[in-house]
């Protein structure tokens, strides 16, 4: 495993545990967040292949955390629901971004980042009330956005709250189906040797630096001003999303390692 850091230095390894740390105490208050900011560092440093397969690994862990620290507040019916529709098309999707090549992948990353922040605000605006078939056909369209890109998170978020799901109900929802997704994605890129020993060393350093940062948005859940915390963040990922975009126009390609 140590091997795996053979050609990243200390302060890189530094810089990707803070913000992993920053981005689950965000993910943790705001339900949304862990997931766009993590691309904006691990891009830089390992190229785009590798990403979505490390944030995938280390959801296992960021999202166990929320959900031990919100468990009493899970909705495991809607949870249910929601996976019903997810899962199928994720699959499909996960597949796909194992055939596609570095610049594209590099541009699909950066371009779902800056999309998040419109669609957010445009979900939040409708207030959508979505019964039990609503969440499903809401869930698949979730299901295929969340399978090949990050960000998706913010979809997720949208539909529970259309669901009637509130406040720690919505985080500790959201965290329950971000498990079961990140399993399915997962078991995806495995078979497509997506996965690799350096995937897992980043996925297992970024996963158990945020495992705690859940307890600390639950204790920061009350104090943080929401509008400046999704102010900062809208900025932070629409800048970084057309950094990767125009840089995966302009760059130079590379190709998947993929078997």
């Amino acid at each position: 495993m140590l091997d795996a850091f053979a050609d990243v230095s200390l302060l890189q390894l530094a810089l990707v545990a803070g913000v992993a740390l920053i981005a689950s105490v965000v993910g943790g208050v705001a339900g949304y967040g862990s997931g766009a900011l993590m691309p904006l560092v691990l891009v830089p440093m390992l190229g785009p292949e590798p990403v979505i397969p490390i944030i995938a690994l280390a959801g296992l862990l960021t999202n166990s955390g929320r959900v031990f620290a919100y468990l009493r507040s899970v909705s495991w019916r809607r949870a249910a629901l929601v996976l019903a529709g997810a899962i199928p098309p994720c699959l499909v999707t996960a597949y796909g971004y194992t055939l596609l090549t570095g610049r594209a992948v590099q541009f699909v990353i950066g371009a779902m980042l800056m999309l998040t922040v419109p669609l957010r605000h445009a979900m939040r605006k409708r207030a959508v009330v979505l019964g039990d078939r609503g969440l499903l056909l809401s869930a698949a369209g979730y299901g295929a956005a969340v399978g090949g890109t990050v960000g998706a998170g913010v979809i997720l978020l949208s539909i529970l709250m259309s669901a009637g799901l509130q406040g720690a109900a919505v985080i500790a929802t959201d965290a329950v189906v971000s498990i079961a997704v990140s399993l399915s994605r997962i078991a995806v890129f495995g078979f497509a040797g997506a996965i690799e020993a350096q995937t897992i060393a980043f996925a297992l350093l970024i996963g158990l630096v945020a495992f705690p940062g859940a307890f600390l948005a639950r204790a920061f859940v009350a104090r943080l001003p929401i509008r400046l915390h999704t102010a900062i963040l809208d900025t932070v990922v629409l800048v970084g999303g057309a950094v990767m975009a125009v840089g995966a126009i302009w760059g130079s390609s590379s190709t998947l390692r993929f078997a």
